[in-house]
């Protein structure tokens, strides 16, 4: 009996660990513990306290964008964040992470401009991305980012 390789996702409702097989991802699974959709396609909203959990655990590459509230940029952008997290919910887990509400993570990752982004795989930062992007530019850059990563 032959098995196909898992992903494990984190729930974007109660974080709890699920492991998924591959051939499954597009069937809209759900978590084990709290039967909420694990590909929502929803932006996860990350803490100091949560955010080692996501970025280590996923089988899925994380995309984190680091940004503030004052941050006009930041805000400018969200639209365009949250339009790829739906369209694009089983190629990665997006988060977001409020750099003023969670210092030790912002400094973690020595964040020192605002909208940043960085992709992370298997718990490795692959690539960093300063500055505001249109949608078009960016989901380009994150597609080329996406493809040449193995899971």
């Amino acid at each position: 009996m032959s098995t196909s390789p898992s992903l494990q996702l984190i729930c974007p409702s109660c974080a709890a660990i699920n492991r998924v097989p591959e051939t499954r991802i597009s069937d809209a699974p759900v978590c084990g513990k709290c039967k909420q959709l694990l590909l929502d396609g929803k932006v996860i909203n990350a803490s100091d306290a949560n955010f080692n959990r996501y970025i280590q655990q996923s089988g899925l590459p994380v995309l984190v964008d680091f940004w503030a509230p004052w941050c006009g940029p930041c805000r400018s952008f969200a639209p365009v964040y949250s339009e790829l997290a739906s369209e694009m919910p089983s190629r990665a887990s997006f988060i977001k992470l409020d750099t003023e509400a969670n210092q030790n993570t912002a400094a973690q990752f020595q964040i020192r401009s605002i909208p940043t982004m960085i992709l992370f795989h298997r718990g490795r930062e692959i690539t960093r991305l300063s500055g505001a992007l249109p949608k078009g530019q960016f989901k380009q850059w994150l597609e080329q980012q996406l493809g040449g990563l193995h899971n």
